[in-house]
């Protein structure tokens, strides 16, 4: 039943004393009564602004139950028909900005304009997807074994229902634009979102559901991992992850056991390179915002800065006063550059690295400092230099702002220096010479690398592929892989002439040797081989 069918039991609406949040809790489904709950808060005060079940086993099997037969019968609408929709809910999620931005910086904490670029991606990838997919999933005729004997086709058929553990740090584009190219596959999907961000997912589900997507077929099951995460890899045909690396192993791990397919993008340590001939006032707008976007909290942000002696030190005089001239704050406007971290745990982590990174010898040329007169979890943009190799910022993620800057001297070392990482998410290279600064980022190792970019450029390019190499995960998101991934593809040959034997009353050694030379003859031949 849904939540607002549970009269009696418990009333989630009167629970929610948030506006901007009031009502989204009919969007849970869950199969049983409320027994446990988890409240959800606005990030800058901490204060409790809505309360949500927290689903057990048999909600997340209850979800898919409902989610598989609404499949079958979107599975049969045409690809056009499921276009028109997700165009729809472009042009929803556009007209409902303000609402959007509200619900994410309540559960985020981020500034409204980092806010926004979830709005853009969202619409940016509804409006490829919707364009596209039909191109994207048409059958198509492939080159047959025996050429003239033989028609051979592609064809695609949905996975079935999709699975995904969506995070906290872009909860409106990582729910809905990764479960976009799914939906439009012909498949049902069922998120869990984190549960410090599940209102964007219900916001999410009730736009797509205004633009006229079936109530069942994409479902949110908010809770905890330890709780849900098994079942719903369980019952899932395909699983979606994105998070840090240490639990996508584990992710990994528990879909190898049922043989389920899945895409995971993990973390990063995300390198730049500032080449000698860079623009360096271009450079250091262009990373400022690479390095501090969404207060650092982003998969591809820029955190280790490679910087060619020559420009290094008038690099790091104004990358420090452009860092020190952002403004933070806790505003529903435009008004502030950075917001606040997630969680009171996140800010120790950041400030372990920091302290860390200090206490080892770096310099703390600005930031450093975390700053409750702004709200319980606001940190200053800090940069480092000087920074030691064994010290956390250097070799870990911190997944905030700070950001080392290291000198190098050659171009060989500078790329050797930016692959030394486990981690290989994202890249960022800085010159006037284009030519070269593409032949760089192809010897970055790195699944996205951005030339005069630290990471909008590459990641708003939804035509192409993205995700992470090394431990930074498996698979892609955006482009064709992004969509036929949610897919089983097939091959279909029909035999119009011939056999695939020996004809009856011919041997089989004068057989194998007409084979042979035919094969050699189709070799020869350009349009056949």
């Amino acid at each position: 039943m849904t939540v607002s069918e549970q009269a009696g039991e418990f009333d989630l609406e009167s629970a929610e004393s948030d506006d901007r949040i009031a009502g989204l809790g009919r969007y849970v489904t869950l199969a049983d009564g409320v027994t446990e709950t988890f409240d959800v808060t606005e990030k800058y005060t901490q204060e409790v602004v809505g309360t949500l079940p927290a689903c057990q086993e048999t909600d997340v099997r209850e979800a898919f139950e409902r989610a598989r037969e609404a499949q079958e019968s979107w599975a049969e609408r045409p690809v056009s028909e499921r276009e028109e929709i997700v165009l729809d809910f472009h042009d929803l999620v556009l007209d409902h900005d303000d609402e959007l931005l509200d619900v994410v910086q309540v559960e985020t904490g981020k500034s409204r304009r980092h806010a926004h670029e979830g709005v853009m991606d969202v619409a940016i990838n509804a409006r490829h997807y919707g364009h596209r997919a039909e191109d994207y999933l048409a059958r198509e005729r492939r080159e047959a074994g025996v050429p003239g004997a033989q028609k051979t086709w592609e064809h695609h058929h949905p996975v079935g229902v999709v699975g995904m553990i969506t995070p906290w740090n872009y909860p409106l584009s990582l729910t809905a634009s990764d479960a976009i190219p799914a939906l439009l596959a012909g498949n049902a999907v069922v998120i869990k979102p984190a549960p410090d961000t599940p209102y964007s997912a219900l916001k999410a589900k009730a736009l797509l559901e205004e633009a006229g997507l079936p109530a069942d077929l994409f479902q949110i099951v908010p809770g905890y991992g330890p709780e849900i995460g098994d079942p719903l890899i369980e019952e899932c045909d395909y699983f979606g992850f994105t998070g840090s690396s240490d639990t996508g192993s584990l992710v990994a791990a528990k879909a190898g056991e049922h043989l389920t397919k899945c895409s995971l993008e993990l973390g990063g340590k995300n390198p730049a390179i500032v080449c000698e001939d860079a623009d360096i006032d271009k450079a250091v707008e262009g990373l400022v915002r690479g390095c501090f976007t969404n207060a650092g909290q982003i998969c591809i942000s820029i955190e280790r800065l490679y910087v060619h002696e020559s420009v290094r030190d008038e690099f790091v005089e104004k990358f420090v006063a452009a860092t020190e001239a952002l403004e933070l704050g806790a505003t529903y406007d435009y008004s502030v550059d950075v917001g606040c971290l997630i969680h009171e745990e996140h800010l120790e982590k950041v400030e372990e690295h920091v302290e860390d990174a200090r206490t080892r010898g770096a310099t703390v040329e600005c930031g450093g400092t975390a700053r409750p007169d702004l709200g319980p979890t606001f940190y200053e943009p800090t940069v480092l230099t000087d920074v030691p190799e064994e010290s956390l910022p250097c070799c870990e993620e911190t997944f905030g702002p700070v950001v080392g800057i290291y000198e190098f001297s050659d171009e060989e070392e500078a790329i050797e220096r930016a692959n030394d990482s486990e981690y290989g998410l994202n890249g960022s290279v800085w010159t006037e010479d284009y030519d070269r600064g593409v032949d760089i980022a192809f010897q970055v190792e790195c699944g996205t690398v951005n030339v005069n970019e630290g990471y909008a450029a590459a990641f708003a390019a939804v035509d192409a592929p993205m995700g992470g190499m090394k431990k930074s995960g498996i698979g892609r998101r955006h482009g064709d892989e992004g969509i036929m991934k949610y897919t089983e593809s097939q091959n279909v040959t029909l035999q119009k002439a011939g056999t695939m034997s020996a004809p009856p009353g011919v041997p089989y050694g004068i057989y194998a040797t007409g084979v042979n030379y035919a094969l050699r003859l189709i070799e020869k031949i350009p349009g056949l081989r």
